[in-house]
């Protein structure tokens, strides 16, 4: 962070900055609001900046409190900027008040004249805007003291249009300084809150772990001087713990993020703040809430804190805070006796049984062995009712307020409630649960249990955790039970962290014999079914086999998730397979069930997976929405975002916005590079791939879809259908000029997706195959084969693949320069990708062909090569030998030499003087 602690004023507020200009263009005033840390002052600077780039004059003003109460303070300090040159040339009374005020802003304004300075300031401002357009920007308008506001006021008045304002600050309620300075109808332009993608991009600018940005925009609420401050605690409080910051941490609230949290607060008067903490303590605050709880004026109140931006008040009457932070900050600097006065009011107040136990427990801090009873049985009604981090949040109180002589009661609450934080992937509340078991006399049983909660909590990230893995280990020695529960995290790991499918298969088939052997059902059904997973990504024919054995078995309340489970896994299976009627009905049933059980996995892994489904079936619209909501649950509950941003990137490569899609990608990409999670990281370089290639970024493409080869190498993969990058590599082989490359890896490709039977994959591959037969000249096969390969994936009901490959056939129609097939083509590409709603697709069908001017010969020929030959092309044509346009264009002779062929085939010439011929016309290759 930069010392001063600002955010960028370039993250998320480009259009900000453009509005502010344009305003200030039509109108000569603009006022720009927003609270404490939103961005106002890095805004106004870049205007400013902006305007100083263009030659104008800038004046800058950003008093401070304390300028608020000395008369004329401002004032001085605007005088003080302006040259002395300028100063000089005013009229002797003018020139004595302005030498007065500078010398004496604080001293007694009695014996001034300030009619000889008002004319001053206006003559000054004359003077500048003579020259160049003049640009006056007030910062922290909300400081400047009285007298200034009525002189800058007047002054303001008589300026002529060449005097523009900018006026930035905090507005709190009541009459804004600008209004005063600028006449009632200034345009006025609040800073909106950054979304989490900005967020991401801000942290990463700073050093700062992108996979947090979910939880840091939560609790920020996207105040970029806030997040800034939150990412840097997290970070700090990570470096002082062991080095790495989980997804799924609370975000400290210490140091420069409490500050800033609290000056937010500090808007509101106290009575707003006390109600303010009532609404913090509460689990779902609505005003009546708050009434009951000892508040009678708390929509008074509230409506002041919500003109503050600190609260929204809904329509029933639900109060929410605009950053998780503030919450936290009021509770935190509560006194331990107005927190627990709180808890007691709204525990005589709450109608929910279980949060008025939970008020109860929060009121005291005493063992007492009749709460404690009642505590445990309200997380019991929580577990039943699927609300897992509630169960342990309130496991965790069970077992502090037990009695000192009932240790093993207070053992097993703590076990309990280790177990649902890692059900509810709420990390910080597993290792505070396990951290207490492992200090007490614990059986190796509870011990483990603890651990494998740990594990369990901590989505993506297991490849930090090799330390729990190993005591969980040693100490489940010799019960079989717990050594295959164990092992089966050891067989998720191997695939998730370290891209092993072997190590992960071998696991999983070790707990699976020991599952049998302790009569564990559950954990034998998980195990085969990451058996099958495995063996599916290793291209095992036995995997149906043994995921039907999976399925065979007694199927359980799946207390290790669903997302292990065989059904589960027949989903995935179908999905690959295309069959995408059978995995949306089988999806709908799971998710209200996932639903059911708690599990922000489970139910994050069902909307992935119909997001993934949909766009399949062409129905991008409502695969967006499954991703939107897939995103939403992740920032909500804290999971590895990495997952959420590869599937939001995928939904808006098909159906949104490439560039949005980048973004995503990019994000996905680093989220997973920093959680070490092999298996996300493929995929988003994938869709980053797919987007480059889509946005003719081919260089680009080609580069980032190798890391995705490379990846899948690594971790073994033989299945094409799982994550199919062989065609867009393909693809972009062709566009890079490298055709024969991508014929190799077609046919090997092909090979293995013919013998497993996966037929979309050889069309995409066939598709590949027929953009470089066109590179080598064979037109009319390519024509050909993209034709066939069109029809095929019509019968395949995969509506965007066939929209892609009509896509393909029009531009290859277009570089035969075959205008009325090429345009019947693009027609009916774009009438296909309308219809599905993949409107990035649409976009670039919809470009059609490209108008032949009359004069335009040499174009045509140009535009009929690919960027490569092309490029070559004009080499040659400009007298470049063989050896000159190697060395220039860094490929071998020999590639050259290959190219040429091409070439001279595409534009049916036979010498080096007749491509030049070809391509001789003005301006051609300037």
């Amino acid at each position: 962070m930069a010392p001063s602690g600002r955010a960028d004023a370039t993250v998320g507020h480009g259009e900000l900055i453009r509005a502010v200009e344009q305003a200030l263009t039509a109108h000569g005033r603009a006022l720009l609001t927003g609270p404490a840390g939103a961005g106002k002052s890095e805004v106004a600077a870049a205007v400013a900046a902006a305007a100083e780039a263009r030659h104008e004059t800038v004046l800058r003003l950003a008093p401070e409190a304390a300028d608020r109460w000395i008369p004329e303070a401002s004032a001085a300090a605007l005088l003080a900027s302006v040259p002395c040159a300028v100063l000089e040339r005013l009229a002797g009374p003018q020139r004595t008040a302005v030498a007065l005020l500078r010398r004496e802003a604080d001293a007694p304004r009695a014996g001034r004249d300030h009619l000889a300075l008002r004319l001053a300031v206006v003559e000054v401002l004359r003077t500048l805007a003579a020259r160049t357009p003049l640009l006056l920007v007030l910062d922290n308008a909300q400081w400047l003291d009285a007298e200034s506001t009525d002189l800058l006021g007047f002054a303001l008045r008589l300026t002529p249009p060449r005097v523009r304002v900018l006026v930035a600050e905090c507005v709190q309620g009541g009459t804004p300084a600008a209004e005063p300075l600028c006449g009632p109808g200034t345009p006025a332009i609040r800073i909106p809150p950054l979304g989490a993608d900005q967020v991401a991009e801000l942290l990463v600018r700073h050093g700062l772990p992108a996979r947090l940005a979910g939880r840091v925009h939560q609790a920020s609420g996207g105040n970029p001087r806030l997040a800034l401050a939150l990412g840097h605690s997290l970070a700090e409080a990570a470096g002082a713990r062991d080095g790495s910051a989980h997804h799924a941490d609370p975000l400290p609230l210490s140091g420069q993020a409490r500050e800033v949290a609290r000056r937010l607060l500090a808007v509101a008067p106290a009575p707003a703040r006390r109600t303010l903490l009532l609404a913090a303590l509460a689990a779902r605050p609505t005003t009546a809430l708050l009434r009951r709880a000892g508040r009678p004026d708390a929509e008074a109140e509230l409506a002041e804190a919500e003109r503050a931006a600190l609260v929204t008040v809904g329509e029933d009457g639900a109060v929410t805070f605009t950053a998780g932070a503030l919450p936290m900050a009021l509770a935190a600097d509560a006194g331990w006796p107005e927190r627990a006065a709180g808890h007691a009011a709204l525990a005589a107040a709450v109608d929910d049984p279980v949060q008025a136990v939970r008020h109860r427990a929060l009121a005291v801090d005493a063992p007492d062995e009749w709460l404690a009873a009642d505590i445990a049985r309200a997380a019991a009604d929580c577990r039943r009712r699927g609300q897992r981090a509630l169960a342990a949040e309130l496991g965790l109180l069970a077992a502090e307020r037990t009695p000192f002589d009932r240790p093993g009661e207070e053992l097993a609450r703590l076990v309990a409630a280790a177990e649902d934080a890692g059900w509810a992937g709420r990390a910080d509340l597993a290792r505070r649960a396990t951290r207490a078991v492992l200090a007490r006399d614990a059986s190796p049983s509870d011990r483990v249990r603890a651990r494998l909660a740990v594990i369990d909590a901590a989505g993506q990230a297991l490849g930090t955790l090799d330390e729990t893995f190993a005591h969980a280990m040693d100490e489940a020695e010799g019960d079989p039970a717990l050594q295959a529960a164990v092992q089966l995290r050891v067989a998720w790991k191997c695939n998730l962290s370290d891209g092993d499918p072997v190590r992960s298969r071998d696991a999983a088939a070790e707990a699976g014999a020991l599952a049998a052997a302790g009569g564990d059902q559950v954990a034998e059904a998980m195990a085969l079914t990451v058996r099958a997973r495995m063996g599916r990504i290793l291209g095992d024919p036995d995997a149906e086999d043994i995921l039907a054995e999976a399925l065979a078995l007694p199927a359980p309340e799946v207390p290790l998730g669903m997302r292990n489970a065989p059904q589960y896994l027949a989903v995935r299976h179908a999905l690959f397979d295309d069959r995408l009627d059978d995995a949306r009905s089988q999806l709908l049933v799971l998710l209200p069930a996932v639903q059911r059980t708690g599990s922000s996995e489970d139910v994050f892994e069902v909307l992935r997976s119909l997001s993934e489904v949909e766009l399949r079936r062409g129905r991008c619209a409502v695969a967006s929405a499954h991703a939107r909501r897939a995103l939403e649950l992740t920032i909500e509950a804290g999971l590895s975002p990495g997952p959420a941003w590869y599937v939001a990137a995928m939904a808006e490569a098909t159906g949104g916005s490439f560039a949005r899609a980048a973004g995503y990608a990019r994000r996905g990409i680093q989220a997973s590079e920093e959680e070490r999670d092999q298996v996300f990281l493929s995929r988003s370089l994938y869709a980053l791939g797919l987007v480059e290639l889509a946005t003719g970024e081919a260089a680009k493409a080609v580069a980032t879809l190798r890391r995705v080869a490379e990846l899948e190498a690594a971790q073994q993969v033989v299945d094409p259908s799982i994550l199919r990058w062989h065609g867009e590599l393909a693809e972009a082989l062709v566009a890079a000029d490298a055709p024969d490359e991508a014929a190799g890896l077609i046919d090997a490709v092909r090979a293995s997706a013919l013998s497993l039977g996966r037929a979309p994959v050889v069309a995409a591959l066939d598709r590949a195959r027929g953009l470089a037969l066109s590179a080598h000249g064979a037109a009319e096969a390519a024509v050909d084969l993209l034709t066939e390969t069109a029809e095929r994936f019509r019968e395949l009901r995969l509506p965007v693949e066939r929209g892609r490959t009509l896509l393909a056939l029009g531009r290859v129609e277009r570089r035969r320069r075959r205008r009325a097939p090429a345009r019947a083509a693009l027609q009916a590409a774009a009438e296909v990708f309308a219809e599905a709603g993949a409107k990035p697709w649409a976009q670039l069908a919809g470009e059609g062909p490209e108008p032949v001017p009359a004069a335009a010969g040499p174009a045509v020929a140009l535009a009929a090569l690919t960027e490569g030959e092309a490029r070559l092309a004009l080499l040659v044509a400009q007298g470049a030998s063989n050896q000159e346009a190697a060395a220039k264009l860094f490929v071998s002779v020999k590639t050259v030499e290959a190219r040429l062929t091409r070439i001279y085939q595409k534009l049916e010439v036979r010498s080096r003087a007749q491509l030049a011929t070809t391509l001789r016309a003005p301006g051609v290759g300037r």
